[in-house]
């Protein structure tokens, strides 16, 4: 890429990178976090760290190229797949959804979002592909609801990936989702993760293949994202780390997810859009320049500069961006830093407010599997931080944080 004059080579100071660096090592060291894989890029440099190990007690370090469970950050990468079919007119986003997800038709909607599921009002109009693109359908997980009935009808179905058993083959899921009542009005209220798994469905039946195979054909292998998917084949399990909860209580390590054996080491009966991929910080850090790019990767076009436009600003209204800064300022170690941000785009958050280090227009998300991965514009910056510790105790998300705080002071014009 050409330089300007006067701009440093890589657009990063040494100090800075220094600093980057000794924070994340620290974090490391604690033994709080056995490993990590960051990577930051700026004017066609790039930066990476491989820290720590694969395992907390030990075993195999951490390299470039181990394989993460990525979690909510599949959310910007799989939402490129209903773009494409935006771009071709297969999709629109005024469309009703009921023509492909019959499920949907029809629906009710609760009076009270912590109501009785059978307390309940005819939905206003059906539900659009746009309602689905921002969040916004009338169904998600709400966390200041998590005694109400309806989230109790949404973890009893299996309807999310957080739960000891997978979820059901995408039919099935579909089938149960289809027998709740919505909690708001289509259109009325942003509604967190659910969305995203429903994108997945709807892709896949507007295209008529799985949404692995639609994702592959169409955004991974142009892009050459070689170890992005819904599981990690057995040729290269060993460059994937076990997935740590820690308790919450004494932080002891337990594993949440082993390799060999575990939910990524075979594709699942639902490839889900809301947090099923597993990847590299290349493949991810290949798709963000991609976005930064106007959608153009090399001289092959993936999107068009107005799908990224649209994924990559706010979408919300000042009433729907109450929720969204609702769910930010009440989970409060999930949100060190990165979760106050304002506004949400398409499977992504954008950044409608300066709330801390980073600036207005950054777009990207969190992971609740100790990953984040996001994109500035304005600084022309991409920053991933991946992790094997999940956000059942506070450590990811402040190491995160610090990487972030760290990163954006190592920024040098």
């Amino acid at each position: 890429m050409e330089k300007t004059m006067g701009q440093r080579n890589n657009g990063f100071s040494d100090a800075g990178l220094l600093k980057l660096r000794d924070v994340l090592a620290r974090h490391v060291e604690s033994g709080k976090i056995p490993g990590l894989v960051a990577l930051i890029s700026r004017h066609g440099e790039t930066h990476c760290e491989a820290l720590g190990t694969m395992r907390h007690d030990g075993g195999a370090p951490m390299r470039r190229d181990t394989i993460f469970r990525m979690a909510s950050t599949s959310k910007p990468v799989s939402v490129a797949a209903a773009m494409i079919l935006l771009d071709e007119c297969k999709l629109r986003l005024d469309d009703p959804v009921d023509h492909w997800l019959p499920e949907l038709a029809d629906r009710q909607v609760l009076r009270r979002p912590d109501g009785p599921l059978d307390d309940t009002v005819p939905a206003r109009r059906p539900i659009i592909v746009r309602d689905l693109l921002t969040s916004t359908f009338g169904l998600g997980i709400d966390r200041t609801l998590l005694d109400a009935p309806i989230m109790n009808a949404i973890f009893g179905q299996g309807l999310t990936p957080d739960l000891p058993e997978p979820m059901p083959e995408p039919d099935e899921w579909m089938r149960r989702l289809g027998t709740l009542p919505l909690m708001h009005q289509p259109g009325e209220q942003w509604q967190y993760h659910i969305s995203n798994d429903l994108l997945g469905v709807l892709v896949a039946r507007v295209a008529g293949q799985s949404f692995e195979t639609f994702l592959r054909e169409r955004l991974f292998n142009p892009l050459g994202m070689k170890d992005t998917g819904f599981y990690v084949s057995a040729d290269k399990i060993d460059r994937l780390p076990p997935l740590y909860a820690p308790n919450p209580q004494t932080g002891e390590f337990l594993v949440w997810d082993e390799s060999e054996g575990g939910r990524h080491s075979k594709p699942p009966a639902f490839e889900g859009g809301g947090g099923g991929l597993s990847s590299t910080v290349d493949d991810f850090h290949v798709y963000y320049r991609m976005l930064l790019n106007d959608g153009m990767h090399g001289n092959e076009r993936i999107l068009s500069r107005p799908a990224v436009q649209l994924m990559t600003t706010n979408r919300l209204t000042s009433e729907q961006q109450a929720a969204r800064h609702a769910m930010a300022t009440n989970n409060v170690h999930v949100s060190f830093g990165q979760g106050q941000h304002g506004g949400w785009g398409f499977g992504m958050a954008v950044r409608t407010y300066r709330g801390d280090y980073a600036p207005i227009g950054q777009f990207g998300w969190d992971g609740g599997s100790g990953t984040t991965t996001y994109a500035d514009p304005g600084n022309q910056l991409v920053g991933m931080l991946l992790t094997q510790v999940g956000m059942s105790t506070p450590n990811s998300a402040r190491l995160i944080h610090d990487f972030w705080t760290t990163v954006y002071q190592a920024i040098e014009d």
